[in-house]
């Protein structure tokens, strides 16, 4: 792979900012005037300093570079007569990167950036769908889902936010190496509602906990409470991370890089997670005391509703932490295990929106339920004066629609 060294007319502006870099730093080195060289030159990648007739100069490949490797080397050669080698067909001067690029390493990035964007569009076209049919149906009001539709747009955001960063920031090294406001700005808005996707798992948790362990609470001033939860305390944790950064002048490329203030949005994720493993472990406590002293009394036992609610979080909970279940053990670079381990997490990540929509909403028995009533009563066409449609009709009326409360 090469790179010509012709000079656009109309440059872009993180490319002008390397070629000063490079002037800058060719200013600064004095050749041997008494001996042959080829003169030092950028070449819209890399700054080549001067370097000796009848010989090789080497320089990092370059990082902005989708596909190269920063730790390989690319080369330059300087003709016996203190000239750029121009290649024979184009007879232009000519860099060679062929060494830049790990094929291997290169196909496995690009299928792990595949896996992301295919989950985050799977699940961000569940949780639209999610959020419709909750609603839709008005029967379906109530604040355990409310609660499920604010974890919903969490989710379905954040999602977006992730596609837009795999279609502009990712593929586009320029968008990042210029750092412009708006690339900044979408990192912080993506993490903001990361963070409160975890925050309204807590207030899953929290919801369920409360209605066992604190029958008399009241569910509306408790839903109230639960959107401080999760959308109040992420922006306190975003505002103290973005401030830090700012104030620190980390804010270099688009912010991608780890920050040692990602600390900050870590210990709150973690410790979000113990609360709702707490919360989890107490509700298995409660309901196995409610379920052992009042096998024969239903009026006694947890409603269907909080024990389908508590199984959903329950199989969500290890889902949405697995990525720092895994951090501990991410492989080396090059490791044999390394593909394995990016193929996992990327999976486990983008596919978490699928997941969440699929226990609190597609397998919902409330859901599943009012969906036959609907799709009943859609394909049902029933005929003037006859016994059958009438004696339907008259059991559709008795039996009373069908409410968020009813123990489906």
């Amino acid at each position: 792979m090469a790179y010509n060294s012709s000079t656009e007319e109309h440059e872009q502006p993180f490319v002008s900012l390397l070629r000063q870099r490079c002037e800058q730093v060719l200013n600064f080195s004095e050749p041997n005037h008494n001996a042959q060289y080829c003169s030092g030159t950028f070449d819209g990648w890399a700054c080549w300093p001067n370097t000796p007739a009848g010989s090789r100069a080497f320089v990092p490949c370059p990082y902005f570079i989708t596909g190269f490797d920063p730790s390989r080397f690319g080369h330059k050669d300087c003709t016996e007569n203190g000239t750029w080698y121009r290649h024979p067909v184009s007879g232009k001067v000519w860099s060679n990167y062929s060494d830049c690029i790990n094929l291997e390493d290169l196909e496995m990035r690009q299928k792990v950036n595949s896996i992301y964007e295919t989950g985050y569009v799977v699940s961000l076209i569940a949780l639209i769908s999610s959020l419709v049919i909750l609603s839709y149906f008005k029967s379906l009001r109530c604040p355990r889902i409310t609660v499920h539709k604010n974890l919903f747009t969490s989710f379905s955001i954040n999602n977006f936010l992730w596609l837009l960063w795999y279609q502009f920031v990712i593929p586009n090294p320029s968008v990042s190496f210029e750092n412009g406001i708006s690339c900044q700005i979408l990192h912080v808005v993506l993490h903001y509602f990361l963070l409160s996707n975890y925050f309204w798992m807590l207030a899953e948790g929290l919801y369920l906990h409360t209605l066992l362990v604190c029958a008399f609470f009241s569910e509306d001033k408790l839903v109230r409470c639960l959107y401080l939860v999760g959308w109040g305390f992420p922006l306190l944790i975003i505002s103290v991370y973005t401030g830090l950064r700012i104030k620190h002048g980390d804010t270099e490329e688009c912010w991608i890089n780890d920050s040692k203030f990602s600390t900050v949005l870590l210990l709150p994720v973690c410790f979000s997670m113990a609360l709702n493993l707490f919360f989890l472990c107490n509700i298995v406590r409660v309901l196995l005391i409610k379920l052992r002293n009042a096998p024969g009394n239903a009026n006694s036992r947890p409603s269907r509703q909080v024990i389908q609610g508590f199984r959903a979080t329950l199989l969500l909970f290890p889902l949405l932490g697995v990525h720092y279940f895994l951090t501990p053990f991410r492989p080396e670079p090059g490791h044999s295990l390394e593909p394995a381990y990016e193929y996992t997490l990327a999976a486990s990540a983008s596919f978490q929106g699928l997941c969440v929509a699929i226990l609190f909403c597609f397998c919902n028995g409330e859901v599943v339920a009012q969906m036959k009533r609907r799709w009943a009563y859609v394909t049902f066409r029933p005929r003037t004066n006859s016994y059958t449609a009438t004696t339907v009709s008259f059991i559709r009326s008795t039996a009373g629609p069908l409410t968020c409360e009813d123990n489906v």
